[in-house]
C-alpha cells in the first residue's frame, strides 16, 4: 500500500515538473509564433504587394541563387564532413580537440569578421582566390563566393551533428562485421553510415537551413548575385518596410516549404 502511494506521489512530481517545462517552453513557441504571424497579418492588407513580388524576376532570381547556393553547400559539407565526423568520433589523435574547436569556430564569430576573413582567402590576391584567379575563376562577387560563406558558416552543423550520431553507433557492430570478412569501407558503407544516417541527415537539413539564412558574410564575399538576404536588406534600406516585408514572406514561406519537405522522409521513418 505505502509503495503504491510512493509511486502515487513521484508520478505526481514528475507530472508537476512536466508542467513546468511545457510552460516554459511555451513562451518560447509563443514568442516565435506572434512575431511570424504579426508580419503575415500586417502584410494582408496589402496583398498585392505580395503577389506583385512573387511574380518580379530580381526577386525570383535571389530566392533561387539562396536555394541553389546552400544546396551546393550542404552537398560540399556532406561530402568532406561525414568522413571528417567519422574520423572524430572513432579515432583520438593528437591535435584531435583543437580540429574540433577549429570546425566550431564559425559558430562563435561575429557573421561579418568571418565574411572579413573569407574576403581576404578568397579575393583575387588572396590564398585561395588566387590559384583559382590563374585558371579564369572569380571567387568574389561570384556564386561560388556565395557558396563558399555558406559552407563556411554551416559546416559544424553537419559535422558535429554527424559526429554525435557516429559516437551512437556501437563499435562492436563494427568490430563484429570486420571479423565477418568486411572491409573496413563495407563496414562504414553497410554498418555505421545506415546507423548514423539519422543524425546524418539532420546534419545536412541543419546546415542547409543555415546557409540559406546566412546575410552577414555573404554580404562581403558577394553582393552580386544578390541571395534573397541581400535583396530584403536593399529593399529595406532603400524603400523601407513596406517593400521589403512582402519579399521577405515569400521567402519565408518558401523556405517553410522546403524544410518540411526535406524533413517528410525523417517523419515517415519514425512513424
Amino acid at each position: 500500500m505505502r509503495s503504491g502511494i510512493t509511486d502515487l506521489g513521484e508520478k505526481m512530481k514528475h507530472e508537476r515538473l512536466l508542467l513546468l517545462f511545457f510552460s516554459l517552453g511555451f513562451f518560447l513557441v509563443l514568442f516565435i509564433s506572434i512575431t511570424l504571424f504579426d508580419m503575415f497579418y500586417r502584410q494582408i492588407e496589402d496583398l498585392p504587394a505580395l503577389f506583385s513580388a512573387a511574380r518580379d524576376p530580381v526577386v525570383l532570381t535571389a530566392i533561387g541563387v539562396s536555394i541553389a547556393a546552400t544546396t551546393c553547400s550542404t552537398l560540399i559539407a556532406f561530402t568532406f564532413g561525414v568522413p571528417l565526423a567519422y574520423l572524430l568520433a572513432r579515432k583520438n589523435f593528437p591535435g584531435k580537440s583543437l580540429v574540433e574547436g577549429i570546425i566550431d569556430i564559425p559558430m562563435m564569430i561575429p557573421h561579418v569578421v568571418a565574411g572579413i576573413a573569407l574576403y581576404g582567402v578568397l579575393m583575387r590576391s588572396g590564398v585561395i582566390g588566387a590559384p583559382f584567379d590563374m585558371l579564369g575563376v572569380t571567387l568574389v562577387d561570384a556564386f561560388s563566393g556565395i557558396v563558399l560563406a555558406m559552407l563556411f558558416m554551416s559546416l559544424p552543423y553537419l559535422v558535429d551533428t554527424a559526429r554525435e550520431g557516429f559516437r551512437s553507433v556501437d563499435e562492436r557492430l563494427e568490430n563484429v562485421s570486420r571479423s565477418l570478412g568486411a572491409s573496413p569501407w563495407q563496414t562504414f558503407r553497410r554498418v555505421s553510415f545506415p546507423l548514423a544516417f539519422s543524425s546524418i541527415y539532420n546534419g545536412c537539413i541543419l546546415a542547409w537551413a543555415r546557409g540559406i539564412s546566412e546575410f552577414s558574410a555573404v554580404l562581403i564575399v558577394a553582393y552580386f548575385p544578390r541571395s534573397a538576404p541581400i535583396l530584403i536588406y536593399e529593399r529595406f534600406t532603400s524603400y523601407g518596410l513596406s517593400s521589403s516585408r512582402p519579399i521577405a514572406i515569400l521567402f519565408v514561406v518558401i523556405c517553410l516549404v522546403l524544410f518540411t519537405l526535406l524533413r517528410l522522409p525523417e517523419w515517415r521513418r519514425k512513424r
